[in-house]
């Protein structure tokens, strides 16, 4: 046989994709909130015009209709709220959770589930640690306030404008309990 078919002798190459998450929601809150003793979901639901007034704050279209949010306690000391989210990375939705402190500040953020194949590098806490202490009104410019990564300006651009909106939606919708 002198002429085999390519798919039997080239080695076959397939690119695999593959969910990578890494951390559930109960890991993500012990994470960002490791003094906590308990979360209360309060999950927030959005009209349109709670949407647009996000939007029109932020810049950023707020796409859910229902935000999944948790108030974070030690014993009764209110400690701040956890909130989920998705943003789209250049493909694929990237899963993350963002800790906001009953101040209004950023204490931290965690990525619960990356699907891209490469781009990762905004799983490293020297990236994420550029929003600690960030609040509403900090500049969210990518490649001036937050630097960005070669190879994931996608992800990068898109969690930094999650973030901003996330602190827009709760400087508006979400106040301490009591």
């Amino acid at each position: 046989m002198r002429y085999t078919p390519l798919f039997f002798l080239a080695p076959m190459v397939l690119v695999q994709a593959q969910a990578n998450e890494y951390f559930s929601t109960e890991t993500a809150q012990k994470a960002l909130f490791p003094a906590a003793t308990s979360f209360t979901a309060k999950p927030l639901a959005l009209d349109d015009a709670a949407r647009d007034e996000i939007e029109r704050l932020s810049d950023v279209r707020q796409r859910w209709k229902e935000q999944p949010v948790w108030e974070a306690f030690d014993q009764q000391k209110f400690l701040g709220w956890y909130i989920e989210d998705r943003v789209i990375g250049k493909h694929e939705f990237i899963r993350y959770a963002l800790a906001i402190s009953p101040a209004g500040k950023v204490i931290g953020i965690e990525i619960m589930e990356y699907l891209e194949t490469y781009g990762d590098q905004v799983r490293e806490a020297s990236w994420r640690g550029q929003f600690i202490g960030r609040d509403e009104h900090s500049g969210f410019k990518l490649g001036r306030d937050i630097q960005n990564i070669s190879g994931a300006t996608l992800s990068c651009r898109n969690l930094t404008n999650g973030v901003k909106r996330l602190l827009v939606l709760q400087q508006l919708y979400l106040k301490p309990p009591g």
